[in-house]
């Protein structure tokens, strides 16, 4: 008896990719994760300092509202949230919600002299100085 190799009918456009064409488009796609990962990152980036501005100006607005009330700045930021001042001219609080932290999760950086403030981040890394994504933003 002889053996026959027995040939399934293969349907028209059902042939499978080759090695190759996998490794074409596995290429094509690492080049393109490539070309957009770093777009991606500056956009977050750009974002967190966006939030920063912002945040720094809500509370430079918060800080004007109880000099108004109270005749200065508060010491500190949660003086923002509580009569710290002992003053009944304080109407506060005046953020809805507790002092934000910065968006990388340091706390704000608040000096005063009761007729000046000055509010900053010092950005990604937490300290002084810094460029680029590490450098202090305020108001």
């Amino acid at each position: 008896m002889k053996a026959t190799l027995r040939h399934y009918p293969q349907a028209a456009g059902s042939r499978g990719f080759t090695i190759i064409e996998l490794l074409i488009v596995m290429a094509i796609l690492g080049m393109l994760a490539v070309m957009v990962a770093p777009n991606l990152f500056n956009k977050a980036d750009g974002a967190r300092r966006d939030a920063t501005l912002s945040q720094i100006s809500a509370i430079g607005s918060a800080l004007a509202t109880h000099r108004l009330d109270v005749g200065e700045y508060p010491d500190e930021l949660e003086g923002l949230m509580t009569n710290t001042t002992g003053r009944s001219s304080w109407d506060g609080p005046y953020l809805n919600n507790d002092v934000p932290k910065d968006p990388w999760g340091n706390d704000y950086q608040y000096s005063s002299d009761g007729s000046e403030y000055t509010l900053m981040s010092f950005g990604g890394d937490g300290l002084a100085g810094g460029e680029d994504n590490d450098a202090d933003i305020s108001n």
